[in-house]
């Protein structure tokens, strides 16, 4: 009796592959920190092969990326006051950041890509623009107000984490967001 053709192709299914690598990605770099967290130990943690990886994505720095956007999601940018809606987005990001292997992710690829001209490009691009062209428009704000918020609430949250290897506490983050809204809630 002879087979039929498969509707799929050889090899291991390949659905939710992201998903995997994302999370083992953020459970590698939380338990061994960001420098540690090789694509080869990254790759293990998921079960997959290296080139799996990099036939995806062709260095760490990429993948850290796409983490990080499927770490953050979309920004909370609906509803209510400019004030409320500048709060929510700053304790989003915080709760974010604080998420285990966020943080150290974030400011790893960050501190990277001080002097990997390429890696600044991409994470400039692929995380940062999304973000900031959706914010210009939510506020109502020109683009370097909008970079100057981000400077000042991801760089806070950033450097807290870096400073103490943990995330910011609450009431930091309410003294952060009535700062901030102090500034940038009047248009």
């Amino acid at each position: 009796m002879a087979s039929s053709p498969s509707a799929r192709p050889p090899g291991r299914p390949r659905a939710g592959l992201h998903d995997v690598v994302f999370a083992a990605t953020l459970r590698t770099v939380d338990e061994l920190g960001y420098a540690r967290a090789t694509v080869e130990r990254i790759a293990a943690a998921a079960g997959v092969a290296k080139t799996t990886i990099y036939r995806r994505w062709p260095s760490k720095g990429e993948l850290i990326v796409d983490c990080l956007l499927d770490a953050f999601g979309p920004a909370p940018l609906a509803g209510g006051s400019r004030a409320e809606m500048l709060t929510a987005i700053i304790r989003w990001a915080a709760a974010r950041i604080g998420e285990p292997g966020v943080g150290d992710a974030f400011a790893g690829v960050f501190s990277d890509a001080v002097s990997d001209p390429a890696l600044r490009v991409i994470l400039s691009s692929r995380l940062q623009d999304p973000y900031r062209l959706a914010l210009q428009d939510a506020l109502g704000e020109p683009e370097n107000r909008v970079l100057f918020f981000v400077d000042v609430v991801v760089g806070a949250l950033l450097h807290r984490m870096g400073m103490t290897g943990e995330p910011m506490v609450d009431a930091d983050v309410t003294a952060l967001a009535e700062m901030v809204v102090g500034h940038f809630g009047a248009r």
